[in-house]
């Protein structure tokens, strides 16, 4: 499924529909160049739950961690991974593991060591146009997630 995202504030507002849309214990990599809007779609995801806090790329931490609401949320980049066993050594699978939203940055940096995505969503721009295109892969949740996308219920 493809959306327009005209503004930075659709792509909170796409973050806000997903937060809505998705279970508790998901995992959703997020493909873009730099500057694609990765860290304002969770963003979206997190002021929707409720937090109030600053919502910053963890590029360097690797990991944010937010609770809102007993509800937990984890937002990874792995664009500095040099390797994917790295991954091992901070305990990515105890992450995994939880009853938790986990938001990958730069997922192709994991290969091999990452499972397969609940859903993923790639953000993409060219010249002054900016599209989402969500795609969900896990079979268990195919017509399972229902957007509400600028009023309209769309089955992913």
């Amino acid at each position: 499924m493809n959306i327009t995202l005209e503004t930075p504030e659709d792509t909170e507002a796409l973050g806000a529909a997903l937060w809505q849309a998705l279970p508790a214990k998901c995992l959703l990599f997020l493909y873009g160049d730099l500057g694609a809007g990765k860290t304002t779609l969770v963003r979206g995801l997190l002021r929707a739950a409720g937090h109030q806090g600053a919502v910053k790329s963890p590029t360097y931490t690797l990991v944010e961690e937010y609770e809102v609401d007993g509800r937990r949320l984890f937002h990874f980049d792995l664009y500095r991974l040099k390797d994917p066993e790295e991954l091992e050594w901070m305990g990515m699978d105890d992450y995994l593991n939880q009853n938790a939203l986990c938001c990958i940055e730069w997922p192709q940096m994991g290969a091999g060591f990452l499972p397969t995505a609940d859903l993923e969503v790639r953000l993409n721009y060219f010249q002054q146009q900016r599209t989402a295109e969500i795609n969900v892969l896990a079979k268990n949740r195919l017509g399972d997630i229902k957007l509400n996308w600028k009023n309209n219920n769309l089955l992913l």
